[in-house]
This record gives C-alpha cells, structure tokens and sequence, in this order.
C-alpha cells in the first residue's frame, strides 16, 4: 500500500467524485480510477460505490470509511515525522502535539507554551480535545506527544508529571430542579434520579466507586464525551450531568447551576507521555518548561513499579 495511493484515496473520499478528484491531482480520470482498482484489488475489498449514470457522486462502503479514518491518521504521522526529520540541528522549530480533555487546567500548557515562545518563536502548537481514551489512543499511535489525564496513570506504559492543578466532581443541573437547593450532593440524592455519565464513567469509573452502585443499577440516560455536549442535554431537562466543576459556565444568565459531591469526589491532574518516546527538540523543551513550571526536577518524575 503506497502513500502516494492514500492520498489518491482521500482525494476521491474528500470530493466525492473522481472527475473532481482527478482534477485537483492534475491526473487523468482512467489513471486515477485505474490507481483505485488496483488498491481496492490490493485489499481484497470495495471501497467505493460508484454512482449511476444520472449521479457521478461517489460513496464510502464500510471498509472504505474505515481506510479514510487510518490513511488520514497514517499521513498525519508521516508528516510528522518527516517534520521532525528535516529540523535544523541548530534552530529549534515545529509542532508539539497535546491531547486533552475540557479543564481549566489547560492554563498549565498554555503558561509552559507563553515561557517558550519569546525564545523559539517557531515552536507551534496542536491541542485536540477528547476523554481520556481518546488521548490514550493517540498516545499510543504516536499521534500526540502528550496527553492531559486527570485520575490514575497506568505508570507500566506512560511516563507522568503530577500538577498542582485538581478537578472537582460535582452535578451539573438546571436552577429549577429539585437538587439545586443543596449545597452539597450525597449519593442518595442520585440513586434515582436521571444521570448523564462520560463515556468512561458509564464503564465504572470513579463515580461508581463514590455512588456505590454498579452503573447498570443506575438510571443512566445518556452518555457524553465532553461536558458540553451533556449540558445542553441538561437545559433542556433530560437530566444530572456528572463531571468536574470550572467547565461550563453557570453565571449571568446561565440556567444551570453546579453543586459538589459530598464526601467530596477529586483527581488530580498529570500530564503524560509514552514510555521509551523519542520526543523532538520543541517537544524536548516543551517538557524541560513544563518541569521547570510545576517544580518538579527530573529525579521526581514518576516511573514504573
């Protein structure tokens, strides 16, 4: 599988046509088809449905949606790569690349990125936003370089720096629901009512633990992946978001409001990396900043049992 051929394949996916395609090539149409054929050919599966006569529109099968979501992330990390590659040894420049969820707590990338900009002025930054397994996953695919998680870090695979910084778990609710005349929330309070849950709570998380139920004997209602996203869900009543507080703001003419979980519910926040990586130089100093921020010398760091 080449990937000059991807990037042929993406063309046709991005327009969704190989006319189209072939044009912002500068190929001919029967090359470009016949480079597809033979990839198709090559994988042993259709990839595209091609269109009828009165509709040239080209559609995705199933394996075609899948090989658009792995060539994308494959020529993401040739690029990158190839950026790391090519750098100067005497001028540091790039990309550092950092996954995260929605948390105030972003403010620590953003002091450590401030203190290296006005010396390497060519050092960019890439912040993508998801749960924890979404930065697992592009951690361990060499998509990012580091990741924001909040709780325990599996120290058999990533390297961590503890923050200072912590996230409280509290109910996001509208003003007018039966709960918000509490200062604190007790699990009681939420053993009946309709809760919203992450994604990775809905599988027994931290919250389950505090609650003391199995997740299955909750009335769970729906999920999220950022908290958003669920606070929309509850303005419009569906339910009780359960997350970190300093997220969605609950002032002016918010209808919503938040209240903490008592015995209070708290994970502190690390910013991880994969054992053994091989970090770039803005990536390399990136990292010496972020130490040098949260007063944590090398020797502290955080290793495998």
């Amino acid at each position: 599988m080449e990937l000059r051929v991807l990037n042929y394949f993406l063309a046709i996916a991005r327009e969704q046509s190989i006319v189209r395609a072939a044009e912002t090539l500068h190929l001919s149409q029967p090359t470009l088809s016949t480079q597809i054929k033979g990839l198709e050919e090559e994988l042993g599966k259709q990839l595209l449905i091609r269109g009828t006569k009165g509709s040239r529109k080209i559609t995705l099968t199933e394996e075609g949606m899948i090989l658009r979501k792995r060539a994308e992330e494959i020529l993401d990390l040739v690029r990158k790569t190839e950026n790391e590659i090519t750098m100067s040894d005497d001028i540091i420049m790039g990309d550092v690349y950092i996954g995260t969820g929605e948390t105030d707590g972003v403010r620590v990338i953003a002091k450590a990125a401030q203190t290296l900009q006005g010396q390497y002025p060519g050092i960019h930054y890439h912040i993508s936003s998801g749960n924890a397994a979404y930065v697992s996953e592009y951690l361990d695919k060499g998509l990012i370089d580091f990741g924001v998680v909040f709780g325990n870090v599996d120290l058999t695979k990533y390297n961590a720096l503890e923050t200072h910084y912590s996230e409280t778990w509290g109910v996001l609710m509208r003003e007018d629901s039966v709960l918000a005349d509490r200062e604190t929330i007790s699990p009681d309070d939420l053993r009946d009512k309709p809760l919203i849950l992450s994604q990775q709570e809905s599988q027994e998380g931290s919250f389950a633990q505090w609650i003391e139920r199995e997740t299955s004997d909750l009335n769970i209602i729906a999920t999220y992946n950022l908290l958003y996203n669920a606070s929309l869900l509850v303005d419009e009543g569906l339910g009780y978001a359960i997350g970190y507080g300093n997220i969605i703001n609950t002032s002016g003419n918010s209808r919503l409001c938040f209240r903490p979980l008592k015995p209070k519910l708290e994970n502190k926040m690390s910013i991880i990396w994969k054992k053994y990586q091989v970090f770039s130089k803005p990536a390399e100093k990136f990292l010496e900043v972020l130490r040098e921020l949260l007063s944590l010398p090398e020797s502290a760091e955080e290793s495998s049992p």
